[in-house]
């Protein structure tokens, strides 16, 4: 039976999809994210290991909070590394009728099999995805996380293809995604996509930074401050223009 590693869990979500929230949080991700709030997540290794049928037991103790519109939503790390897992929980969901998303950055994704037959089979138990767009020049995205964004750019298309729902999150960091060049850039690269329903901008913050310090990991945005309040509603604009 396939155990997922478990990062952590919150049980009254209200930002991560549509609703109230049951979250949870997996364990492993190959980008390195310069301004990651979750760097404590990138090691795939977890001392808390549960099955799908153990991770949905407990979540469905909280389903009267969710309402109509709310359900899980599994995060991360990036939890496309443990698609086996996701995939039999999902399924389980909704053969209970719960709401699904998933909070992804794509950076797995891939049309080589085995992946891309599963990730196929995954969307048909997938009510929405949140889908970061961490940068969307090929070269400052690797600067920023370590790792290039064709394949994710392949994966937003190919959602866009079969009609399945997004959620699009941009985190604005000044000097490197506030940039109104790599802002419209980003808005025309929206435009070809026919399946977005919603464009939030997450203004930079360093709460995460004292994870860093705490692995070990030297913070590379020491000294960036948050973008100006005039700079996140530009942003807002271009990107829902």
């Amino acid at each position: 039976m396939i155990k997922g590693a478990i990062h952590s869990i919150e049980t009254f979500g209200s930002v991560d999809g549509p609703g109230i929230r049951f979250l949870v949080f997996l364990k492993g991700c190959k980008l390195r994210c310069k301004y990651c709030h979750n760097a404590d997540t990138w090691d795939p290794g977890s001392e808390d290991m549960r099955t799908a049928q153990e991770l949905l037991d407990f979540a469905e103790r909280y389903r009267t909070y969710w309402g109509e519109d709310g359900g899980i939503t599994v995060s991360g790390g990036e939890p496309l590394l443990q698609i086996d897992f996701l995939l039999e929980f999902f399924k389980m969901a909704k053969e209970r009728g719960i709401n699904t998303c998933i909070d992804t950055a794509l950076q797995p994704f891939t049309k080589e099999e085995p992946f891309f037959s599963k990730f196929e089979e995954l969307m048909k138990y997938t009510d929405l995805l949140l889908v970061d767009i961490k940068h969307i020049d090929r070269e400052e995205h690797i600067k920023l996380t370590g790792l290039p964004n064709d394949n994710i750019v392949e994966g937003m298309k190919y959602l866009s293809e079969i009609g399945k729902p997004i959620w699009i999150r941009h985190v604005l960091v000044p000097g490197i995604t506030d940039n109104d060049e790599y802002l419209h850039k980003t808005k025309e690269f929206i435009d070809t996509l026919s399946n977005v329903k919603r464009v939030d901008v997450l203004p930079y913050h360093t709460l995460g930074q004292h994870k860093f310090e705490a692995l070990g990991i030297p913070y590379q945005l020491e000294g960036v401050k948050s973008p100006t309040a005039d700079r996140v509603e530009n942003a807002r604009s271009i990107l829902n223009g």
